[in-house]
């Protein structure tokens, strides 16, 4: 009955209250600090919104301008036009194609952002009231924000695309991150050095938010003796908001102004801290802007402490604990994407005693009972752990591959003692990547004449990829050469670039791929490194490794790029052992290592090499998405079947590395999958890739390219993701949550969308 009084409360507060007044609460204008001619005002607009990023005709009208400044600035639209000359501008007013390309643009972002035929509105009209809440420690939209680390900020940024896309009613909570992740250098003894990179807000496509008398919308957290204070900033990314909570105020300590400084700090009070602003700070976020969002997603545990804030909500309003977990968790949404326990963030319980004290009282818990909701007991000792906090408080628990789901039932299968490991409560909804911002444009206008110009609409249907079929093979081949080509221009430029600068040693000019050519096999390995991805396996057999590359009628040439996290001194050890092979003489400058990976490099890697190699130590890759993002572009995967290639690969669309089993230990394992890759590589990619028809062409390639496109594009899409999303989890969640609220208004909903 407390349940059903409680949700008839909110349904009629929220049917009844003037949600227009709500939102009005708060300013989010773009600010007037252009000085634009009239005829391209709208350059302003588009500049705040990130649809640009995944439209090009939107970024041409900002690279036609003047294209040498839009690379200086890092495709950054906000700096661009405060950086560029007035005489530039004014020139392109009286460029008739110009205008029409700006018309044309700025009709098709109208009829997108008005648009009221979407996937969901069609699909689900009657929850068009509905609003889901997606949590996240970082957030990777564009290399112009840095705040992401690497695969899950990039798998978020696609989540929020998507949702735009298809019309979700999603809302983004996270940081920004003052001075983002790290910049990297490759000194030339190939040690990682890390600098800053402090983010200018006034020159990023970022908006503070405010009240009407112009103050900062600021929420608090309490934390031991202190307040903290963020305020909140917005990111529009088509359809969809991302608010980021930012510290960096007066009104606190010098420490506690550091909290969103940066990504995945090593100290454990950082660390803490920062994940009860995420968690709590962000619900209390939302309230403030009128959000009641009828699905919270957890992506990762980083914000699990958000469920402990809703719950405390209820408890507040009369409910006992274990009524309102029991609200909470019906709604509450948790992806996992750790698959070894000693990756998933947890904490020491003193840690806990320290920030909680206060807290378990007001929930009606002791001390035991709160420990309890994220207690495991490990060989290091005891810890609260975030996703078991997350686990116990949500109803929907989802893993991102078929594999990975097999491993985290396992690992998990302690929380459900009288259940099998096959029943334990954990799905699988398999990754996906974002189309429109990972394809090449080249590829794209090749689909627009082959499968049709609204084939982005319907990626995800396997029978439009029969289309492909039509395609010429001399035009996929001349495709993909001209993406290695831009692919080889990039590396050259940044190589001389570095050279100029005065600080690399010309050897390393060489080592960051001023010998790449256009006309040779090359494969790319670009990743973050962390010791199970292998880095190194590659380099098992030096000799013949030299000799493969070396064969000067069938040379191949191998770039790479990542980061190791500035802590991770065994991954800082991985880049010094490739990058010394880079640098040695006998490879000839075959072996490249290209610096400072970012979301810019990742898209000229995963749209211009041959054959994308991904070597994980099985089976701790629980998705992995750089392949997938190379596949849609016509590149050939080369992976240990792990995460999602275990999944994709048919033996027709790539290649496999090893056996789809397990091995008794890690010896084992490294020297099978050493022998399976150079015997793979010698043996077939390198005679298919070579291997040409009287016309010059490599049909069985092209062939393998075809079907890698055709098989692996619609399903590992985030078109399938946030479909399967929506039907498997947001739908449950949703439903569970109308069950208790009165029959009466189950008509309409609580929650009026913005």
């Amino acid at each position: 009955m407390a349940i059903i009084n409680h949700w008839r409360s909110l349904v009629t507060q929220f049917l009844e209250r003037d949600w227009n007044h709500t939102m009005e609460s708060f300013k989010r204008e773009i600010p007037n600090q252009f000085s634009l001619p009239r005829r391209i005002k709208r350059l302003a607009e588009l500049a705040y919104n990130l649809w640009w990023v995944w439209n090009p005709s939107a970024q041409q009208l900002f690279r036609l301008i003047d294209p040498q400044l839009w690379d200086r600035v890092n495709h950054n639209p906000v700096a661009f036009l405060k950086t560029v000359e007035r005489a530039r501008l004014n020139a392109v007013t009286n460029d008739r194609e110009y205008l029409d390309l700006y018309d044309c643009t700025l009709d098709s972002f109208d009829a997108y952002m008005a648009g009221k035929d979407t996937w969901f509105q069609k699909q689900y009209p009657q929850l068009k009231n509905e609003q889901i809440a997606y949590f996240s420690f970082e957030f990777g939209l564009h290399e112009t924000l840095p705040v992401y680390a690497g695969g899950l900020g990039i798998l978020s940024g696609d989540h929020l695309k998507e949702a735009s896309d298809l019309g979700l009613p999603l809302v983004g909570v996270g940081f920004i991150y003052n001075q983002g992740y790290f910049t990297q250098h490759i000194t030339e003894d190939g040690w990682q050095e890390t600098g800053t990179h402090h983010l200018n807000f006034a020159m990023a496509p970022i908006v503070p938010l405010t009240d009407q008398e112009g103050r900062s919308l600021v929420v608090s957290v309490d934390l031991p003796g202190r307040k903290v204070h963020a305020r909140i900033w917005e990111v529009q990314a088509g359809r969809v908001s991302l608010f980021l909570l930012d510290t960096n105020l007066e009104e606190n300590s010098p420490n506690d102004r550091q909290l969103t400084d940066r990504l995945y700090s090593n100290d454990l009070e950082v660390r803490i801290s920062q994940e009860i602003l995420l968690g709590m700070g962000g619900v209390r976020a939302l309230r403030l802007l009128g959000y009641q969002p009828t699905v919270w997603h957890m992506n990762e545990g980083h914000s699990a402490f958000l469920a402990l804030e809703r719950t405390l909500e209820l408890v507040r309003e009369g409910m006992s604990f274990d009524e309102a977990a029991g609200v909470v968790r019906k709604n509450n949404v948790f992806t996992t994407h750790t698959p070894v326990p000693a990756g998933n963030d947890q904490f020491p319980l003193w840690l806990i005693d320290k920030y909680f004290t206060q807290l378990w009282p007001e929930l009606g818990l002791s001390r035991d009972q709160f420990i309890q909701l994220g207690h495991q007991i490990q060989p290091w000792g005891e810890s609260f752990v975030m996703p078991v906090l997350a686990l116990r408080l949500s109803e929907h628990r989802n893993a991102v591959s078929e594999l990975h789901g097999t491993v985290s039932r396992d690992m998990w299968k302690w929380l459900w003692p009288d259940r099998r490991v096959d029943d334990v409560p954990i799905q699988t909804v398999t990754n996906g990547v974002h189309t429109g911002t990972w394809i090449a444009r080249r590829m794209r206008v090749l689909f627009d004449q082959y499968l049709g110009p609204d084939w982005m609409e319907r990626l995800d249907d396997p029978a439009l990829w029969a289309g492909l079929d039509e395609i010429p093979d001399l035009a996929l081949w001349e495709t993909r050469m001209h993406l290695k080509r831009k692919l080889i221009a990039f590396a050259n430029e940044r190589a001389r670039q570095q050279w100029m600068s005065g600080r690399v040693h010309p050897v390393q000019v060489v080592a960051g791929g001023s010998l790449l050519e256009p006309y040779s096999l090359t494969i790319g390995f670009a990743r973050r490194f962390a010791t199970y991805k292998r880095a190194t396996l590659i380099l098992r057999d030096t000799e013949r490794l030299l000799r493969l590359i070396n064969d000067p009628e069938r040379p191949v040439q191998i770039v790479f790029a990542g980061k190791a996290h500035p802590a991770d001194e065994p991954g800082k050890l991985l880049i010094q052992e490739v990058y010394r092979m880079v640098k040695d003489s006998r490879s000839g400058g075959r072996l490249v290592f290209i610096e400072d990976y970012d979301m810019n490099i990742a898209r000229y890697l995963v749209q211009g090499v041959d054959v994308w190699l991904n070597t994980p130590r099985r089976p701790n890759e629980a998705s992995g998405t750089s392949g997938m993002k190379a596949a849609l572009n016509g590149v050939l995967n080369f992976s240990v079947l792990d995460g999602w290639w275990r999944e994709g690969y048919n033996g027709r669309n790539g290649w496999s590395i090893g056996e789809d089993r397990d091995y008794s230990g890690a010896g084992e394992q490294d020297d099978a999958d050493a022998r399976s890759l150079y015997d793979t590589l010698e043996n077939e990619i390198i005679p298919i890739y070579y291997n040409r028809g009287a016309d010059k062409l490599p049909h069985e390639w092209i062939a393998r390219v075809r079907n890698a496109i055709r098989t692996l594009t619609p399903y590992f899409s985030t078109r399938r993701m946030l479909k399967e999303y929506m039907n498997d989890m947001y739908l449950p969640a949703m439903e569970a949550i109308r069950e208790d609220q009165p029959a009466e208004t189950r008509s309409g909903t609580a929650v009026k969308r913005k």
